[in-house]
C-alpha cells in the first residue's frame, strides 16, 4: 500500500535509485525540520491564539484544557490523520495517533519519572478520571476497527464521546466531591495549586522533598500565609486555575526562582526580595508591570533578535527561515498591538500547521517507501515521536516543578483528544460530509493488535502508579520506558508478519 501512498503526493525530485543511493538522507533532514517547524508554530502562535479565544469565550480552565489547549498540543497528529484519510488513503494517520498515544503514556511519563529530580506525587482522582475515560476511548476504537472499516455512526460515536469528555471536565469539581468526598482545592482555602485536584503536601513529605535539588511548587504554596509578602502572594494566585496554562507555568517558574533567590539572600544575610534580578518594591506602592518580561519573551521568537548563549544562538540560526516566514505571515497576538487579531492568527496558524503536516507526512512516506518500511510502522515510531517531543519537554518542565498531576493529565488528556477527535473528526467528515454513507478502510490488520497493546500499556501504567503508592519515581520511570521499548518491538514484528499473517508484502517499483 505504501507505493500507492507515494503516488498520492507530487513526484519527487529524485528517482528511486537515487533515493536508495543516499538522497533519502535529505528527506530525513526535511522531515526533522518539519518537526521543528510544527513545534515553533504550535508553541509561539497557535497556542497563544487559542488562549485568547478561551479568554474571549470566557471558558473555564477545565473546558479550555479539554478543548482548545488539547487541540494546540495535538494539532500535528490531527492533520496527519486528515492527510491519511483524504490524501494517502492509508494508515499513516492512524499509526501516528496510536504511536503518539503510546509515546505519551509510556515514554513521557517514564522520562518525567526519571528526570524530574524528585518523587512526584500524583492525585488518585485526576489519574483515575483521565485514564478511565481514555480506556473507554481505546475500547471503542478497538470495537470499531475490528472489521477493518469505519462507517458513519462509528465516527459520530467517537465525536460524541469527546463532547461527553468536555462535560466531565466541566463538572470535574462536583464529580470529585461526589466520588471522593473531597472538594477541589481553591484559593479561598489557602491551597492554590496549579492543578485543581492537587492534594496537600504533608509536613513530613515537604521536609523530604525540600532536601532535594528541586524546590517543590506545592511545598511553597501550602506553607502558612504569614510567611508571604504581597508579591509572593501575587505569584501564588497566578498559578491557580483562574489563569491560562502558559501564565501558570511561567508564574510557577518565577515562584521557584524567587524562592531560590530568597534562600541565597538569607544565606548572605540579605532580606530584600529580588524578582527577575530587580529589587522588588511592590510593598512601597510601586507595582512593576510584567511587560518587560513579555517583551523579552516575544523577542526570543523574533528573527531580528539574536539570543544570548551558544545553544540558543544555534537553535535561532537553524530556525531563522521559519521564524522569518511566520513573523511576516502571522500576527503575533501575544503582543498588545496584534492582540485583537487573534482569530486571524488562529486561522493562519492552522493553515501553516496543515502545510507543515503535509510536507512532514510526504517526507516520511518517501522515507518509508525507500527503506521498505510500512506506513503504520513509520507512524507508530518516527512520526509519533516527532510530533510528541514538544509535549514531552513541556511535561518534563512541569514535572520538575513538582506539578505531577498537570504533567500526567496533559499526556492522558492529549491522548483522549487524539483518538476521539484526531480519528473521529476526519472519519466523520469522510463518511458523513464528503461522501455520505461511504466507508473508511483500515488497511493494516496489525493495527488492531497495536491498539490492543495500547490498551494494555494504559492498564500497566496505572497499575504501576497504584502499586507505587501514587508516586512517580525514577524506578517506575525506567520500568515504563522498558514497556515502551517492548511495545515498539511487538508492533514492528506484528507488521512484518512475525507472529501471524496480517499484511501483504510491500510493492517496490
Amino acid at each position: 500500500m505504501q507505493a500507492l501512498a507515494v503516488h498520492e503526493f507530487p513526484e519527487d525530485l529524485f528517482s528511486f535509485e537515487e533515493l536508495r543511493s543516499g538522497a533519502v538522507v535529505l528527506h530525513i533532514i526535511a522531515a526533522l525540520y518539519m518537526f521543528l517547524a510544527l513545534a515553533i508554530i504550535c508553541d509561539d502562535y497557535f497556542v497563544t491564539s487559542l488562549e485568547k479565544i478561551c479568554e474571549k469565550l470566557d471558558l473555564s480552565e477545565d473546558v479550555a484544557g479539554a478543548t482548545f489547549m488539547a487541540a494546540g498540543s495535538s494539532a500535528p497528529e490531527l492533520f496527519a490523520s486528515v492527510i491519511g484519510v483524504f490524501i494517502t488513503h492509508g494508515d499513516v494517520g492512524v499509526g501516528t495517533i496510536v504511536g503518539s498515544a503510546v509515546f505519551n503514556i509510556l515514554c513521557i511519563i517514564g522520562v518525567c519519572g526519571i528526570f524530574a529530580g524528585q518523587v512526584v506525587m500524583l492525585t488518585r482522582w485526576s489519574v483515575f478520571r483521565d485514564s478511565f475515560y481514555y480506556t473507554l476511548s481505546v475500547v471503542a476504537l478497538i470495537a470499531f476497527i475490528y472489521d477493518e472499516k469505519i462507517v458513519w455512526w462509528e465516527s459520530l460515536v467517537l465525536v460524541l464521546m469527546y463532547v461527553g469528555y468536555i462535560v466531565v471536565m466541566k463538572f470535574n469539581s462536583s464529580m470529585q466531591k461526589f466520588f471522593t468526598g473531597k472538594p477541589g482545592k481553591t484559593v479561598a482555602n489557602g491551597n492554590a495549586a496549579a492543578s485543581s485536584e492537587m492534594e496537600d503536601v504533608k509536613p513530613s513529605q515537604a521536609s523530604q522533598f525540600s532536601r532535594g535539588s528541586v524546590v517543590m511548587v506545592d511545598e511553597i504554596i501550602n506553607a502558612s500565609p504569614p510567611k508571604y509578602r504581597f508579591p509572593e502572594a501575587g505569584l501564588r494566585i497566578m498559578v491557580t486555575s483562574h489563569f491560562g496554562p502558559k501564565t501558570r507555568l511561567r508564574m510557577a517558574s518565577r515562584l521557584i526562582i524567587t524562592e531560590r533567590q530568597k534562600l541565597v539572600q538569607a544565606a548572605n544575610g540579605v532580606e530584600t526580595q529580588v524578582i527577575d534580578g530587580k529589587v522588588n518594591d511592590i510593598e512601597n506602592g510601586n507595582v512593576p508591570e510584567d511587560k518587560p518580561s513579555e517583551e523579552k519573551e516575544n523577542e526570543t521568537i523574533s528573527p531580528f533578535h539574536i539570543p544570548a548563549g551558544i545553544g540558543s544562538k544555534t537553535k535561532w540560526l537553524i530556525s531563522w527561515p521559519l521564524l522569518l516566514i511566520l513573523f511576516f505571515t502571522i500576527p503575533n497576538c501575544a503582543k498588545p498591538r496584534w492582540e485583537k487579531f487573534f482569530m486571524l492568527s488562529f486561522i493562519l496558524s492552522t493553515v501553516w500547521i496543515a502545510i507543515f503536516s503535509y510536507l512532514m507526512v510526504w517526507m516520511v512516506t518517501i522515507i518509508g517507501f525507500t527503506l521498505g518500511i510500512p506506513d503504520v510502522i513509520m507512524g507508530i515510531t518516527f512520526l509519533a515521536a516527532g510530533t510528541s517531543v514538544p509535549d514531552c519537554i513541556a511535561s518534563l518542565i512541569v514535572a520538575r516543578q513538582g506539578l505531577g498531576d498537570m504533567a500526567v493529565s496533559n499526556t492522558i488528556g492529549s491522548n483522549v483528544f487524539d483518538i476521539l477527535v484526531g480519528l473521529g473528526v476526519p472519519w466523520a467528515l469522510q463518511t458523513m460530509c464528503v461522501d455520505y454513507g461511504s466507508e473508511v478502510m483500515i488497511n493494516s490488520r496489525g493495527l488492531l493488535y497495536s491498539v490492543v497493546l495500547l490498551l494494555g500499556s494504559v492498564g500497566l501504567t496505572v497499575l504501576g502508579i497504584h502499586l507505587n503508592n501514587w508516586r512517580l519515581t525514577p524506578k517506575l520511570g525506567c520500568i515504563v520506558l522498558v514497556l515502551y521499548a517492548i511495545f515498539l518491538c511487538f508492533s514492528i514484528m506484528i507488521e512484518y508478519n512475525v507472529f501471524t499473517f496480517v499484511n501483504l508484502p510491500m510493492c517496490l517499483e
